[in-house]
């Protein structure tokens, strides 16, 4: 599944995991460049018509993890508006995250809409969840 952005198309992949259905990015390769692509994350979302959506840490934009910059924050209120849950693997040691973020990571884990993992399989485990 394809979504236009500014720079491209967001790569997506459409995946069942035991009925539960969710989209899923590359690995290894950037996908959100700015705020902005988190619309075209929703847009691939709603016309796939799933809930949920799995990155890795190379899929965020540059800022996501330091949270002076803002990113993190709009990107989650866009999917946070429209009820998609989004999982983030992201592997100890792959990304810097800023002295704050932990703060984040507590306050989203009430709201239950957004969670960083160190494996693809915690994150899969969380999606499937409610």
């Amino acid at each position: 599944m394809n979504a236009r952005n500014g720079g491209g198309t967001l790569e997506l992949t459409l995946v069942d995991d035991a009925g539960v259905r969710f989209l899923e990015g590359p690995s290894e390769r950037e996908l959100l460049q700015s705020v902005r692509d988190a619309e075209r994350l929703v847009e691939a979302c709603l016309s796939g018509g799933v809930d949920r959506a799995l990155l890795y840490a190379a899929n965020l934009t540059h800022g996501f993890f330091d949270l002076s910059s803002g990113e993190a924050g709009a990107i989650l209120q866009k999917l946070r508006n429209y009820r998609i849950r989004l999982a983030v693997v992201c592997v100890p040691g792959t990304a810097q995250l800023s002295r704050r973020f932990g703060e984040l990571l507590a306050e989203e884990a009430r709201s239950n809409q957004f969670g960083l993992f160190g494996s693809r399989e915690a994150a899969l485990e969380w999606l499937r969840e409610a």
